[in-house]
């Protein structure tokens, strides 16, 4: 009988192995070559995950390849965007000062609703609004990804991910070199061009290296008002979860019934435990390097998963949206700093 267990069991990894291997082995290797290229050239990681994994698109529905895949664009995305929250605490709110915090968040809720309202008048639909709204004005890449984690999903929210994905890395990339001159013309001081570049550029490794670039006070300025956005990930993907759940069953859905995704749980009990100085520097370390690499498969996956083809069917107008919203949140934040920005 144990001979028998054993035998049915080796038969199920060896199943699994073969079912998911192939897709994550491919979607791996697409990141490790990302993150050569992204070391060597001095650009993007994601940008070259997703490019390279496009290249890789004939193999999207290969039956071997397929799960996999699949996997690395869900489950893995999700671990992904959970050990997100090891890089928020507290600590980070406190020491921005309150007007300052709520003239971050309030940048942040402007910028989404500006994007839905956008979208709608261009004729888009108002899901891929909230998509590239929420990408402008959160995180990037990270918070496309996480968002379209709750959004309904179908060939078309798959094109608008990946769409979203590739502008809003785009366009961080020409945000971290073109907004520090821009401070520096306008006379800003280093709170205000910290204040400005992280509530504005799009992903965090690209607020670091504008930060930095000009000194280490404004580095950290930035990185601290980035920070505060990322933390807002979480309360948006509830709200947006909360939303969806109404709109598809609007009278049979109350409070109670409706549930916080698992990722979305441990993002914020790992915020707490930073928060409370419960996890050691070597854990937040070992955390943010394994979700840098998940979140680069994840969208390694998303590039394997979409054509370039069917990509950019959507258009100028799908562009001009993202470009819009790069323009308000940015307009917005210098105006806030110009008007007297809170030390």
């Amino acid at each position: 009988m144990l001979s028998n267990l054993h035998s049915l069991s080796s038969k199920n990894v060896q199943s699994l192995w073969n079912s998911y291997a192939p897709g994550l082995l491919l979607t791996t290797t697409i990141a490790v070559a990302a993150q050569f290229l992204g070391e060597h050239y001095g650009a993007p990681v994601m940008l070259f995950a997703l490019l390279i994994g496009m290249a890789f698109n004939f193999l999207a529905h290969e039956p071997s390849c397929e799960r996999g895949v699949q996997v690395s664009t869900s489950t893995i995305l999700r671990i992904g965007v959970a050990l997100l929250g090891v890089r928020i605490s507290l600590e980070d709110f406190s020491s921005l000062g309150w007007i300052n915090l709520s003239a971050t968040v309030g940048l942040l809720i402007a910028t989404i609703l500006f994007g839905v309202l956008c979208a709608k008048a261009l004729g888009e639909r108002w899901q891929f609004g909230l998509l590239t709204g929420g990408a402008v004005a959160i995180c990037g890449a990270s918070a496309a990804l996480a968002l379209a984690a709750i959004l309904p999903s179908n060939k078309q929210s798959g094109k608008e991910t990946l769409f979203t994905v590739i502008a809003v890395t785009t366009l961080s990339t020409l945000a971290m070199i073109s907004y520090p001159m821009i401070a520096q013309n306008l006379n800003l001081n280093e709170l205000q061009t910290g204040f400005v570049l992280g509530a504005t550029i799009h992903d965090v490794a690209q607020v670091v290296g504008a930060g930095y670039s000009i000194s280490d006070s404004i580095g950290e300025t930035a990185t601290i008002v980035k920070l505060i956005r990322v933390s807002c990930l979480p309360i948006v993907l509830f709200i947006v979860l909360i939303i969806m759940k109404t709109k598809s069953n609007d009278s049979k859905i109350s409070s109670s019934a409706i549930t916080i995704p698992t990722f979305l749980i441990f993002f914020l009990l790992l915020a707490t435990l930073n928060s409370f100085a419960l996890l050691s520097e070597a854990l937040i370390h070992i955390a943010n390097e394994a979700s840098r690499w998940l979140l680069v498969i994840a969208i390694a996956g998303l590039g394997v998963k979409t054509s370039l083809k069917s990509t950019f069917s959507l258009g100028k107008r799908q562009m001009g949206l993202i470009v819009i919203e790069t323009l308000f949140l940015f307009i917005a934040a210098v105006l806030f700093v110009e008007w007297g920005l809170s030390a």
